[in-house]
């Protein structure tokens, strides 16, 4: 039997990421945006690092206040949301060298959401050759880098992007 180290999920499965106040892991006060994978923050809007990542460096542009479907957001959310997606797209094709992304947001269950009362966008960025055998076979993703390094890189990536 193989087996895939991932020790990140533990929280997800024993909920310890949800605090006392708040049952939407996505309402992310800023108080500890580094426990949070917190990579960037606005008036409006954060980007978060994905802790069940698609691939290395998986990211969600997440407006602050709690609200769930696009027409819901006011234009000054959803502008600042944009921007953290224009700066993130910037940082990854630089600090990750990602070839190529997906950019996506599902809205509603039958569109796959995961999570349908925080709306967010998805940035998953790809490379030529990317996928391999495992998600076909063994329902698996393998994720080569730990997300605290990855959370570091982006981070400084962040800190150096100027837009």
């Amino acid at each position: 039997m193989k087996r895939i180290w991932a020790p990140w999920r533990m929280e997800y499965i024993t909920g310890s990421l949800r605090t006392e106040d708040s049952k939407c892991f996505l309402c992310i006060d800023g108080a500890d945006d580094e426990k949070a994978l917190v990579v960037e923050r606005d008036r409006n809007a954060f980007i978060v690092m994905n802790r069940y990542p698609y691939s290395n460096g998986h990211l969600m542009v997440v407006p602050v206040r709690h609200v769930g479907s696009l027409e819901d957001l006011s234009d000054e959310e959803l502008l600042g949301m944009m921007r953290l997606v224009r700066r993130a797209v910037s940082v990854l094709k630089k600090v990750m060298n990602a070839q190529g992304l997906n950019i996506g947001i599902n809205m509603g269950k039958a569109a796959g959401a995961g999570l349908e009362e925080h709306i967010h966008i998805h940035i998953v960025p790809r490379w030529v050759g990317d996928t391999n055998f495992m998600p076909v076979f063994g329902e698996t993703r393998v994720i080569s880098e730990h997300l605290l390094e990855t959370y570091g890189r982006l981070k400084e990536g962040f800190a150096e992007q100027i837009l």
